[in-house]
């Protein structure tokens, strides 16, 4: 059964006492793989997130020639066990001039960024493209950064789609990347970096402290690079829903995240703390993704927040601060959009019809905030599976491994079932 094209989150009703389990980490499944791949074993990821973009990559392994095999997770069902025979750097797989080896990215930033440095280490040429909304989002950077270590990239416009020429290993040749718009060219160039034996500066907005950045750099110095078992925390950012629920849910009720990440690996990880709500909250030193569902949220605050430093989520699976912006003000919520920064006022909610973009987080962040608010209905609720594919299931399973909230399908009023719930 597939979700409906829409859908009605009910408020919680009494008490939720809740311990629930959050899939893998989507930041660090994608970087793991690659690790894996680049390593000169077989490497067993546990606890591997098994969403779209996840796929996507796994898929582009796959037929870049990569052993890789899936396994169920019978500790979460939107999770698997991934194992990736990995070659010691080279790419077995490749294309010619006449026909580039195509890799299909989908919406996936991670996949296309890991990738595009990836390919560089092999000896033929392979062609990246995706959804038109993948076409549209920054590679420039990225794409620079490879030319000056000598690598040839074609593309129109310095977007996807776009042709990559391997040329193997460069040792000693250098580059320097910006993170202005997107952490991950940085990260692309690290997780390809020693395989390629590229030395690499990093500029940009917060260059040194980029929490990406130094997730990265640290899963590398961590990685068992000639094989082994690689344990994928818990997503951080997927995470924060359920502590959002747990501030939203009635009193007496006690909703937490299970296996809540220690590594500090995840700047997400940092999450419950904002749910004290100080006056700014910040997108590129507080928290990431998760300001998101902070933002959400921030119209039940006991005073204004401002959320600044938000310029990266314009360019990212829609333009999520005009969404924000719109969105909210649909259920009465009193926000200013000024520069990159979103001022938001306590203000008395209502339910309305969300748009979501085609943005998992979107949808997301304003179910959570239908556990409050009456009458939140979502369109296009299937969109999370792109990292979360059984998000709703979570809502609705009876307490303590889920909410138990009421999940309908306005059309026929009818409560939708465990099976209906799924996005994959």
């Amino acid at each position: 059964m597939a979700l409906p094209e829409l859908i009605e989150i009910a408020p919680l009703r009494g008490s939720v006492h809740a311990v629930v389990t959050i899939p893998g980490s989507k930041s660090i499944t994608n970087r793991a793989m690659v690790l894996a791949a680049l390593g000169s074993g077989e490497t067993t990821l546990a606890g591997a997130l098994w969403s779209e973009d996840t796929q996507v990559m796994a898929a582009c392994l796959q037929k870049l020639g990569f052993l890789v095999e899936i396994t169920v997770d019978p500790g979460e069902r939107s999770n698997r066990t991934i194992r990736i025979g990995g070659r010691g750097g080279a790419i077995p797989g490749a294309g010619t001039a006449d026909e580039p080896l195509d890799l299909w990215v989908g919406n996936a930033g991670t996949a296309a960024r890991f990738l595009g440095a990836l390919v560089c280490l092999g000896r033929g040429v392979y062609r990246l493209r995706g959804v038109s909304r993948m076409h549209e989002r920054p590679q420039k950077a990225l794409f620079d950064a490879l030319r000056q270590l000598g690598y040839r990239i074609d593309s129109d416009n310095d977007y996807l789609p776009a042709t990559f020429y391997g040329g193997g290993p460069r040792p000693n040749r250098e580059c320097t990347v910006s993170i202005e718009e997107s952490s991950q060219f940085a990260s692309a160039l690290l997780l390809g970096g020693q395989r390629g034996g590229w030395r690499i500066q990093v500029t940009g907005e917060n260059a040194e402290e980029s929490p990406y950045v130094a997730m990265t750099s640290d899963l590398i110095k961590s990685f068992p690079h000639a094989g082994g078992v690689f344990q994928v925390e818990p997503d951080a950012s997927s995470g924060s829903y359920f502590w959002a629920a747990g501030w939203l849910a009635p009193a007496g009720s006690s909703i937490v995240a299970a296996n809540w990440p220690e590594s500090r690996l995840q700047i997400d990880a940092q999450f419950p703390k904002y749910l004290h709500f100080p006056h700014v909250i910040s997108r590129q030193s507080d928290l990431g993704d998760s300001i998101m569902t902070s933002i959400v949220l921030a119209a039940l605050a006991p005073h204004p927040v401002v959320f600044t430093d938000l310029g990266r989520l314009r360019a990212q699976e829609c333009e999520r601060v005009a969404a924000f912006r719109t969105e909210l003000a649909k259920c009465g919520a009193q926000v200013r959009e000024e520069g990159d920064s979103l001022q938001i006022q306590p203000s008395a909610l209502h339910g309305a019809e969300i748009d979501t973009y085609h943005d998992h987080r979107m949808a997301m962040c304003f179910a959570t905030l239908g556990l409050k608010v009456p009458g939140i209905r979502i369109k296009n609720p299937a969109c999370v599976k792109k990292t979360f594919p059984d998000f709703f299931q979570k809502l609705a399973a009876e307490p303590p491994r889920g909410l138990g909230a009421v999940l309908t399908n306005p059309a026929t009023g009818r409560t939708l079932r465990d099976d209906e719930l799924a996005s994959a």
